[in-house]
């Protein structure tokens, strides 16, 4: 189990195992705080870690509003 104790450091395959896991739910609709509050991390660092995994990451404000047209 990974140890996601706010200022460890996580690297490895402990790395890449929460950065999919992050990664996942991310593009499963969960926020950045959101994500970071489950783990006990800082929003700084989920963000790190979805970057470096290649996750696309979504802009501020409401997703889901659509264009006048």
């Amino acid at each position: 189990m990974v140890d996601l104790k706010k200022g460890s450091r996580v690297t490895g395959d402990d790395r890449e195992s929460l950065s999919g896991a992050l990664k996942q739910k991310y593009e499963g609709g969960a926020s950045i705080r959101a994500l970071a509050e489950e783990h006990g991390r800082s929003y700084g660092f989920v963000h790190r870690i979805l970057s470096e995994s290649g996750a696309t990451l979504r802009g501020r404000g409401v997703a889901t509003r659509k264009k006048r047209a």
